[in-house]
């Protein structure tokens, strides 16, 4: 009996692992897959971060019409309003200008400017006015990279 059990111990035929080639080949799968995972991550990432230079501009859009409302002309500096958000971590911020009319009574317009890496998409500008998101890839840049537009705001994408 004792015999027996040596045997089974010792035969190569009943321990079983993974070969060099199977080892090789999961590698390869698991590369492959990552390949296509990456990307589409590293876009949704850029997506969210530019969701929140949306987010800002428009609460920025709703404190300058109550500012309107109060004092008849737009706000020249976002210190002047009524915005308890902070400003977005990634981008740079410029303050409120006059708009098209060149008078900061009818209209204003303000930029932000992805600053900082950003996983290979470069700096890409959004400009927000007493309209909203102003599009077109000469005034928000960001209409010109599609994959981490965070809404279909762009004419033509």
């Amino acid at each position: 009996m004792g015999m027996q059990i040596a045997k089974r111990l010792g035969n190569k035929k009943d321990q079983r692992g993974f070969t060099l080639v199977e080892l090789a080949i999961v590698i390869v799968i698991i590369g492959v897959l990552a390949s296509f995972g990456v990307p589409r991550f590293r876009s949704a990432v850029e997506r969210s971060k530019a969701g929140e230079a949306f987010a800002y501009l428009a609460s920025i859009r709703a404190a300058q019409e109550r500012y309107h409302a109060r004092t008849g002309a737009y706000a020249v500096a976002v210190a002047s309003l009524d915005v308890s958000m902070d400003a977005p971590k990634y981008f740079t911020i410029t303050e409120p200008t006059a708009g098209l009319s060149l008078d900061i009574q009818q209209d204003w317009q303000m930029q932000l400017t992805r600053s900082g890496s950003n996983a290979g998409f470069g700096a890409y500008t959004v400009v927000w006015s007493e309209t909203g998101f102003v599009d077109g890839v000469s005034t928000s840049t960001i209409c010109g990279v599609p994959a981490i537009l965070p809404v279909e705001a762009c004419t033509g994408t």
